[in-house]
Formats: C-alpha cells, sequence, structure tokens
C-alpha cells in the first residue's frame, strides 16, 4: 500500500515516527469556468491521493523529500522563499500562509508521494497544499477551520506557484464526504451535499493525453471578456457585480454593445449556472440520465460558446454518447487538453473503457489513458 511505504520511507530517512495524512484530488461534475464568474460549481473529492507522513523535528529547519520524484529539499523556515524546486514551492507556500498569521512554524520532516495522475486536470496541487496544511495544523495544535485551511492552501497556489485559481480544488480536496458531492457557491462560499449513488454510477476520467499550448493565455483572456461583459452590463444594471446576477434577457438586450464573443462568453456562463442549479435537483430526484443530459449540454457550451475545447476532447465525448450505460460526459477543467468525465453504470465501466481506448486509436492514432475512480471524503487522519 502506498501509503505504508510513504510511512516507511519517513521512518527509514529521518528516524522517527510521523504523522499520517491523506489528501484526495478532485473532480468537477459540472460548472466550468463559473467559479471566477462567482457562480456555482459541483465539485466531488476521489480516491487519487496524496499521502504525508510529516514528524516535528526539533530544529528550525523543514527537511522535505518527494517520494515520487526520489528528491530531497531543505530550507530553513526563518527565511521561505520562492526557488526554481517547483515541487518545493507548493509546500513552502503553505509555510509562509502560518507565517503570515503571526504563527511559528517549528522544524518539519516531510515524505509526500501519490496516485494523483499529473496534468490530468484533478488537482494534484491542491491536494499537495491541503495534505500539508492539515497535517502542520494539527501538529502545531493551532485547530483552523478547514475553511481556513483552504483558503491558506489557495494563497499558497497565488504567491508561490503563480496560479490565480478559485477556491474550488482546495475546498473539494478538504469538504469531500464518501458518496457525495459538493454544490459550491463561488461567491458566497455557502455548500451542500448532495448524494451520489456510487454503487449504481461510476466515475471514469479519459485523458486526451495532450495539453494544447493555449490553455494559459486563453484561460486569462476568457476572464477578461467575462469582466468585459459585466463592465458593459453594470451601465444598465447597477446590481450586475459579476456575471452570476446576470440574465438571459439582459444579455440578449445589449447582445449588439456585447459584440459576438463577449456576448457568447456570458452566455455560456449565465446558462451554466442554469445547469449546475438544475443538476442539484436531479441529483435530489436520483435522476442520473437527466444530470447526464446537463453534461451533455455543458459541453456543447464549452465548445461552442466559450470555445475552450480541442479536437480530443470533443472525439472523446463523441465516443461516450454512442456507448450503451454512459449517463453524461464533458470536457472538464481549463481545457484546451486535459480530460473528459464520463458517468458510466457500473456494469458498463469495463466495456466502456475498452471501446473508448479503440475508438480514440482509430479516429486520432492516440493512446488513450483512463481512470475509474469514486467519491471518497475530504483530507483526513490516517492509522498505519
Amino acid at each position: 500500500m502506498l501509503h505504508q511505504s510513504v510511512a516507511k520511507s519517513f521512518q527509514d530517512r529521518f528516524n522517527h515516527s510521523p504523522l499520517l495524512v491523506r489528501a484526495p484530488g478532485r473532480v468537477n461534475l459540472i460548472g466550468e469556468h463559473t467559479d471566477y464568474n462567482g457562480g456555482f460549481v459541483m465539485p466531488a473529492a476521489i480516491d487519487k491521493e496524496i499521502y504525508f507522513a510529516v514528524g516535528l523535528n526539533g530544529t528550525t529547519t523543514a527537511r522535505l523529500y518527494s517520494y515520487d520524484l526520489d528528491q530531497s529539499y531543505e530550507t530553513e523556515l526563518t527565511e521561505v522563499t520562492r526557488d526554481k524546486t517547483m515541487w518545493a514551492n507548493y509546500l513552502k507556500g503553505v509555510v509562509a500562509q502560518f507565517q503570515k498569521r503571526g504563527l511559528t512554524v517549528p522544524g518539519f520532516d516531510c515524505v509526500f508521494g501519490g496516485n494523483v495522475p499529473i496534468g490530468a486536470g484533478l488537482s494534484s496541487s491542491a491536494a499537495v497544499e491541503c495534505g500539508l496544511a492539515f497535517a502542520l495544523d494539527n501538529l502545531m495544535g493551532t485547530n483552523l477551520d478547514r475553511m481556513e485551511l483552504a483558503h491558506m492552501a489557495q494563497k499558497a497556489e497565488h504567491e508561490f506557484a503563480g496560479v490565480k485559481s478559485g477556491l474550488m480544488d482546495q475546498f473539494a480536496s478538504l469538504f469531500g464526504r464518501p458518496g457525495q458531492v459538493m454544490l459550491l457557491d463561488c461567491r458566497s462560499l455557502a455548500y451542500e451535499y448532495l448524494p451520489f449513488d456510487t454503487a449504481a454510477c461510476g466515475i471514469v476520467l479519459c485523458n486526451t493525453g495532450v495539453k494544447h499550448s493555449l490553455a494559459s493565455s486563453e484561460y486569462n483572456l476568457r476572464r477578461q471578456e467575462c469582466e468585459q461583459g459585466v463592465t458593459v452590463l453594470q451601465q444598465y444594471y447597477p446590481e450586475v457585480a459579476s456575471l452570476r446576477d446576470a440574465t438571459l434577457q439582459q444579455l440578449n438586450a445589449h447582445r449588439e454593445e456585447l459584440g459576438d464573443v463577449v456576448y457568447r462568453r456570458c452566455l455560456y456562463v449565465v446558462q451554466e449556472n442554469f445547469r449546475v442549479e438544475a443538476a442539484r435537483q436531479h441529483l435530489n430526484e436520483g435522476d442520473l440520465a437527466a444530470f447526464g443530459r446537463e453534461m451533455y449540454a455543458s459541453h456543447a457550451g464549452l465548445r461552442d460558446d466559450y470555445e475552450v475545447s480541442c479536437r480530443e476532447l470533443d472525439v472523446l465525448v463523441q465516443i461516450a454518447k454512442a456507448q450503451p450505460g454512459v449517463y453524461g460526459s464533458r470536457m472538464m477543467g481549463g481545457g484546451f487538453g486535459g480530460c473528459t468525465i464520463n458517468l458510466v453504470a457500473v456494469e458498463h465501466i469495463e466495456s466502456f473503457v475498452q471501446k473508448a481506448t479503440e475508438e480514440y486509436k482509430r479516429y486520432l492514432g492516440l493512446e488513450l489513458e483512463t481512470y475509474q475512480t469514486t467519491i471518497t471524503g475530504g483530507v483526513d487522519i490516517m492509522s498505519f
């Protein structure tokens, strides 16, 4: 078991007993590019996770070891700064957040490793940040609540990794519950849990294996286009603080002034928020087929109006649509590569994976990597 190997590596390397913490990656079932527009998202924690073995060492130094990369790193805790070792930046970013709250972080040893695929859009970085934040909170006895830890992990990502992410990834890693997905209001941070029947339906992620260079520049451009839309609407409707407040009637009334591109960006976001609210209802009623239809509509909006899909993602959704037992499929994440998320009836998962792999190869000549995953609880302490 991986968590036992991480714990043993810690004991062999540092010769004392650690606290063992598990931090999950996440999926987002629906609600894409809505987070930075003050809208709704529907994430869940999954059984792809990162394990942390952490213990205080009685010095003023942090001794870090990446089990997966087989790399060591040391830093004096009085002078925590970013540098070229990217994986260590995530951890140092978390330390800096404790220090910013006036808390002295004592010297500690840390070994971490996991099975969250890197670059597949499952938020391995948030799992790293949340796992260490949770471990240090326990070891230091600071008793910070989970929402506070989520904000600290998010700030670590902003300041030490240079990625201006929303709160969804860190929230999902810390707040997950087995067999339940979460509806998070990205503006008020109110959230609720919704039932998800893991016995009837599995989640299969299909990794395109590509990451187009457009991803980050286009992401920032989409944010700007949404802000442009809000600026236009605010002249007429001062109450529109973000696209979360906009209505289809308002968009249509000012379609010409918004211009074709900004209109379609705004249209997608407004409609996606409606889809998330409809999806909540479908889950409460246990109607996975209706939920799946919202996912397909979400993908079509991301492809046609928001224009963040790519051929590989579209082909995977097309393949999924033709398979028996598939409730819904869509691209997940920023776009231009990464994974599709597919809700598949448990008895059809094996044939779905086989068929998707064959068809992807046939259509595009590309190998398909798939991950079968289930919904789990959030960050917690493990015994070993």
